[in-house]
């Protein structure tokens, strides 16, 4: 049975107990007010109505200011203007300010009821409804934070997956291990300096960390040999790019990593291995990458000759820029100070094994 309460308004006394009697008789709870500022007073001090029922025309201030005032205050109750004047134009300005409905006296006792119940229904609609959208937004957000939470332990997984694989490879070649870092964290920068989005740095940076991959595959005495190949071992050595492919291509996170693999010792002239690309047939990582492994070959120290400094690496990348190189990432590379790269290799050195984080 009904129990909503009613703001009854009205400022002749008969009409307020009429009305009051029949929404009593229906077993509504309600409450009556002289004027606007009496019912204005009587919410504002915290009694709770779920429908105020107004009469539009009042010497102490009428029912529309009444309704401008309520709907600013309790946007939620819906309001219903009672009014004695057949002017449309007034119903409709009162619908406009924000009432639900209006009655013309004199109404009959059904279609009040009926006018109140379908207000009643509507406030109870829209109050399901938030509802409904305020469980949705929390659903949604723990939904979003449940991915967010997914996302992140792939997001491990897919680290402990390359950590995984240098970890095997340093098993193989030990010289590997801070190369590989090296020339990640310098081809995250070079790529981060070209404003590529960090998704697509991400892949070069896989890309990169995994470049000599393929070398677990050839064997050790090839792998280690201390003097210079014979033209048999060197081409052993040639497949290390394809065999790096065919270990990662196999993995979905690594797929497109594995065409930087494939291609990293391509030349921009189209001179290189294996494949003979050219230009921009070769994968932009894998052209990043090419400047970024001479820098760092240039600058560590070999059997053969010792370490060489910056200055001597960018002259070498810019001797051999539309050759080796592409031209457009050897601008980008000159552009940089030459503090950045001493800066990424002491912090490589100092850190303990793991992927370079973009």
């Amino acid at each position: 049975m009904p129990n909503d309460r009613i703001l009854v308004v009205d400022d002749e006394e008969t009409i307020r107990e009429i009305v009051c009697s029949t929404l009593d008789l229906a077993h509504f709870q309600t409450r009556a007010a002289a004027n606007g500022v009496e019912a204005l007073a009587i919410l504002e001090s915290g009694d709770e109505f779920d429908l105020v029922l107004s009469d539009l025309m009042m010497a102490e201030m009428d029912g529309i200011a009444l309704l401008e005032h309520a709907k600013e205050r309790y946007p939620d109750m819906p309001i219903v203007m009672v009014t004695a004047v057949h002017d449309i134009g007034v119903a409709l300005q009162a619908l406009r300010n924000g009432a639900y409905d209006y009655l013309l006296k004199p109404f009959e006792r059904e279609q009040l009821l009926a006018t109140v119940r379908r207000a009643l229904e509507n406030r109870r609609l829209k109050r399901e409804n938030d509802a409904y959208r305020t469980n949705l937004e929390t659903l949604v957000a723990a939904r979003t934070q449940q991915w967010k939470t997914a996302l992140s332990d792939v997001k491990k997984s897919y680290d402990m997956t390359l950590e995984a694989l240098g970890d095997a490879l340093d098993l193989k070649d030990a010289e590997t291990e801070h190369h590989s870092r090296r020339v990640t964290a310098f081809t995250i920068a070079i790529a981060k300096k070209m404003g590529l989005p960090k998704e697509e740095i991400e892949v070069i940076a896989r890309g990169a960390f995994l470049h000599d991959i393929g070398k677990m595959a050839i064997p050790d005495d090839i792998l280690h040999k201390p003097g210079k190949l014979t033209d048999d071992e060197m081409a052993v050595m040639k497949e290390h790019c394809y065999l790096g492919y065919k270990i990662i291509s196999r993995i979905p996170f690594l797929a497109e990593a594995a065409e930087i693999v494939y291609a990293h010792q391509e030349r921009y002239d189209g001179t290189g291995y294996p494949r003979r690309l050219k230009g921009e047939e070769i994968p932009l990582g894998a052209r990043i990458f090419a400047v970024a492994d001479t820098l760092d070959a240039m600058r560590s120290k070999r059997d053969y000759r010792d370490a060489q400094t910056i200055q001597a690496a960018r002259k070498e990348i810019e001797l051999w820029s539309g050759r080796q190189f592409d031209p457009q990432i050897v601008k980008v590379f000159l552009e940089m100070p030459d503090n950045i790269w001493e800066d990424l290799r002491n912090d490589i050195n100092e850190q303990s094994p793991s992927f370079p984080k973009v």
